[in-house]
Formats: structure tokens, C-alpha cells, sequence
């Protein structure tokens, strides 16, 4: 059984023919690798996406609730709208005390203060069986106009394509924070890598991306790292992603940890790392602006007609499986 995101087969099979009820005000349902939804209400586009949750006590319990917002917002702010509201349903182990929960709530809600986001709704109770770290889900929603929304499938011929912050930058800012002891590097590159887990927020980075050039998609690297991202920016759009290996930014901390942990950078999960397409020319701009407002980008390569991804000049294999599940398996068997 591969583990983390379903197939594009297995969803064309199993979820794809059952939808629900088919309803005009549906703009968008269910595709895959397209992060979001959108339905219409009286003209305004609702932007909605939903994503479990997750709390990893050995964070802490604010540097956790941090984390665990803002994987659920990305999924949104991919659409060039920004997050507004949030509804979150928790199924809590019986283990968590209500101080443990309460920092970690406190964290969600500052970061939803601070970006203008209002909780709307959702469940909180704990339960025999719930088990750290996916403690429920999480719903996002944007609401805005219709021409405004920035769609994942957007990417066509002659377009560029920038990346930001690089590959494996959630993997290896979650293992340096989980596992320091047992990456064998010294303390200021664990430290140094610990700190990524921080740059795993992509709210800000689309706002400046829709508002420096013509965008016309964005992806966040997740499930199979960058070069998942590519195959599924490129599928979705049925176009061919040509990419620039030696183009795309390396975090210093990023190659140290995948080396020290035989881990693929290029396959591992990278929430906070954006692909963006844009129109020809204006590329360049959109990393200027990104670069200029803290966050390493690149223009990484251009999208031609046909299918798939050249890396290099050379085609690439669509990744079966997240390159950090099994580093991850062997850290946490060995506490």
C-alpha cells in the first residue's frame, strides 16, 4: 500500500463518479491535483479547501498549533484569494490535557487574528483510539470575485515557471525540530534546519506573487516534494513543465539534513514551497518581488506543449511515494 496521496487512478475510480448531488453553483468541484474548490453565492466566489490537521507534542504545543494552521491555509491561498474564514473539527487523544490544548489553540487563533481570519464553526471533543499526530480536519474558505481566483490547472504553453524556498524544507525543518539528536550534524546546522519549519507558511508569499506579475497558477509542494508538484501543476494543466535543476534555490540546512538522513530532496514533502507560473517576462519580476520580502525564488524553468516533466532535458518518473515517510518511520521506531 503507498502511503500519503491517493493516484490520480485511484481517484478517477473510487471518488471521481460519486460526487454528491450536481449543482449549478458548483464552479469547481473535486480535481485532482488541484488544491481547492469554488462555489458560487449570489455572484462571489467561495474558495474553499479542507485538510487534516496535525499536532506534534514534541514541538511544543504553540510552535505546533502554528504549524497545523497554516498547512490548512495553503491549500486556499493558492487561489490568489486571501483566507478568511476557518471552520476545524478536533478528535483529541484522551492524553491531551486542557493546558496542552489551550496553547495550542491560542497559537491557531493568534495566527488567525493576525492574518484576518474568522473561526466560523467546528467540533472539539476527545475520544478513545485518537492518536497523535492527525487530530482532525480543517476547512479554509476565501471569498471574492470570480476573475480574481489564480487556479492550480491554470499553467499554459510559453509561461514561466518560478520556485520558492526550494525543495524539502518542511521535511527537514520538521526533523531537525523532532529528531536532533539523531541527525549527525552539528548543532548550529540543526539548528539552522530546525528554523525552516517556520517557512512553511505560503499566505504572504501568494499575496505578493498575485500582486508582482500576470500569475497564472500556484501550487504548494507537498505530497512527493517538488517534483510531485511539477507532475501535478503540469498534469492538471495537460502541458509539459522543462525545469532547470541547477536553477532551483538549495537551502544550505536542506542539502546537509537529506544527506546526513539519505533522504531525496527532490520527492520529500515541502509545504511552504510555491511553484508559480506565470506569463512570459514576468517571472523574474515575481522572484524579484518574493526576494525582496524575504523569501528566496528563482525562475526554475518554462511550460511547453505536450505532457509531463523534463528535468534537465531528461523526462522524470511522477514520484509513487513521499521520500520522507520512510525516514520519518525509522526516526520515530527508534525513540
Amino acid at each position: 500500500m503507498t502511503l500519503g496521496k491517493i493516484s490520480d487512478q485511484f481517484f478517477h475510480t473510487h471518488i471521481a463518479p460519486q460526487l454528491g448531488a450536481e449543482r449549478s453553483d458548483v464552479a469547481l468541484g473535486p480535481t485532482h491535483g488541484v488544491d481547492f474548490g469554488v462555489f458560487d453565492v449570489n455572484g462571489a466566489a467561495v474558495v474553499t479547501a479542507t485538510d487534516p490537521i496535525s499536532l506534534l507534542p514534541e514541538l511544543g504545543f504553540d510552535r505546533a498549533g502554528r504549524f497545523a494552521v497554516h498547512i490548512v491555509l495553503s491549500d486556499v491561498a493558492v487561489s490568489g484569494l486571501p483566507p478568511s474564514h476557518l471552520s476545524i473539527a478536533f478528535a483529541l487523544p484522551t492524553k491531551i490535557t486542557d493546558a496542552e490544548f489551550a496553547t495550542f489553540w491560542s497559537a491557531i487563533h493568534a495566527e488567525c487574528e493576525r492574518l484576518d481570519i474568522a473561526v466560523v464553526t467546528g467540533h472539539t471533543a476527545r475520544y478513545p483510539g485518537a492518536t497523535y499526530p492527525w487530530i482532525g480536519s480543517a476547512t479554509a474558505m476565501a471569498v471574492g470575485a470570480h476573475a480574481d481566483i489564480i487556479r492550480p490547472d491554470g499553467a499554459k504553453p510559453g509561461n514561466e515557471i518560478v520556485l520558492t524556498k526550494g525543495p524539502a524544507v518542511e521535511a527537514t525543518g520538521l526533523f531537525a525540530s523532532l529528531y536532533p539528536s539523531k541527525i549527525p550534524l552539528s548543532a548550529e546546522m540543526i539548528n539552522a534546519a530546525s528554523t525552516l519549519l517556520e517557512r512553511t507558511q505560503t499566505v504572504s508569499d501568494t499575496a505578493v506573487a498575485r500582486d508582482a506579475g500576470n500569475v497564472t497558477a500556484m501550487h504548494d509542494a507537498t505530497e512527493g516534494g517538488v517534483i510531485g508538484a511539477f507532475h501535478e501543476m503540469a498534469s492538471s494543466a495537460g502541458v509539459q513543465f522543462r525545469v532547470d535543476r541547477e536553477a532551483i534555490p538549495m537551502q544550505p540546512a536542506v542539502k546537509q539534513v537529506c544527506t546526513a538522513l539519505d533522504m531525496d530532496p527532490w520527492t520529500a514533502t515541502s509545504s511552504g514551497t510555491l511553484l508559480i507560473t506565470t506569463e512570459a517576462g514576468d517571472g523574474e519580476k515575481v522572484a524579484a518581488k518574493l526576494s525582496e520580502a524575504g523569501t528566496d525564488a528563482a525562475v526554475v524553468g518554462t511550460v511547453a506543449s505536450g505532457t509531463g516533466v523534463l528535468i534537465d532535458g531528461k523526462a522524470s518518473d511522477r514520484p509513487t511515494e513521499d521520500a520522507s515517510w520512510s525516514v520519518y518511520a525509522t526516526l520515530s521506531d527508534n525513540k
